[in-house]
């Protein structure tokens, strides 16, 4: 009975053992998930969130604002030239006046927001979702609008002031809008 008691401690010490170091290593790999999903997002924190700001007249020239949120911001008049504002964010927000030649706008979100008389010359648009926005009397000469998500209406005034090439990609204004 002693030797069967003996044999019975050694086997509970032993799963013992193994289920401590299971569960130690199941901790170590949910620690290590965290520590990335937390790097992955680190980069995303590290932008400058301009949501619901003040920015007319800012300088933003030549900076590399990709994935930043210029969401409700006003920016009227605003220097965005040359910028990369790849998938920025600019829902509600208004940029009347603002230059953005050649900057590049690609894949930004820019639904329900103002772009009235902005210079948008040789910008790069490319995938941007703009439903709802106005670009009544923005210069377009050479802008690059191919894939991007307009309303009917807006596409219908665009085409009528569509001209030029743009510089980077070669891509006609007008075919970039499917004008006809």
């Amino acid at each position: 009975m002693q030797s069967l008691n003996k044999a019975l401690i050694k086997l509970l010490a032993f799963f013992s053992f193994y289920a401590t170091a299971l569960a130690l290593v199941i901790i170590l790999l949910t620690l290590n998930f965290n520590a990335e999903a937390a790097i992955a997002t680190s980069s995303y924190l590290e932008k400058t969130d301009y949501t619901l700001t003040n920015q007319s007249n800012g300088h933003f020239e030549n900076q590399d604002l990709e994935g930043s949120s210029f969401a409700g911001a006003l920016a009227r008049a605003a220097d965005f030239s040359g910028a990369n504002l790849q998938g920025a964010i600019f829902t509600q927000g208004s940029f009347s006046g603002a230059n953005f030649e050649g900057a590049d706008l690609s894949d930004a979100l820019m639904d329900r927001a103002d772009f009235s008389e902005a210079n948008l010359k040789n910008s790069n648009l490319t995938n941007v979702i703009a439903s709802g926005s106005s670009f009544a009397n923005a210069e377009i000469e050479g802008a690059d609008f191919s894939e991007a998500l307009l309303d009917r209406d807006d596409l219908k005034l665009l085409c009528r002031r569509a001209s030029g090439t743009n510089s980077k990609s070669g891509i006609d204004t007008r075919s970039s809008l499917n004008c006809p």
